[in-house]
C-alpha cells in the first residue's frame, strides 16, 4: 500500500475526529493533527485504535508518540504493516 493510499483512508480514519470537514481536503504530511486540524489529544487514542483496526497492526506507545502529524501517522502505519508483513 502507497502513501498515498493510506493518506486517502487517514483521511476517513480522522473525519469523525476533525472539527472542520473541510480541513480534511487539504491534508499533507505536515498537517499537525492538533494544532491544524484541532483534534484533541483524547482523540488521538481513537484514532490509533482506529488505525490499528484497520490496518491490522499494533501501535506500541513509542510509535504512537510520534504520531503527531499526518506524515508521521502515515510512517508509522507503513513500518507497522512491514513488521506484521515479516
Amino acid at each position: 500500500m502507497d502513501r498515498q493510499s493510506i493518506l486517502e483512508e487517514l483521511k476517513r480514519v480522522l473525519t469523525p475526529y476533525t472539527a472542520n470537514k473541510e480541513d480534511l481536503n487539504s491534508i499533507n504530511d505536515d498537517t499537525d493533527l492538533i494544532k491544524d486540524l484541532k483534534i484533541n489529544s483524547a482523540n488521538l487514542i481513537d484514532i490509533i485504535i482506529d488505525a490499528e483496526a484497520k490496518y491490522g497492526i499494533e501501535i506500541d506507545a513509542d510509535s504512537a508518540e510520534k504520531m503527531s502529524n499526518v506524515g508521521s501517522c502515515i510512517n508509522v502505519i507503513i513500518e507497522k504493516m512491514q513488521q506484521k508483513e515479516g
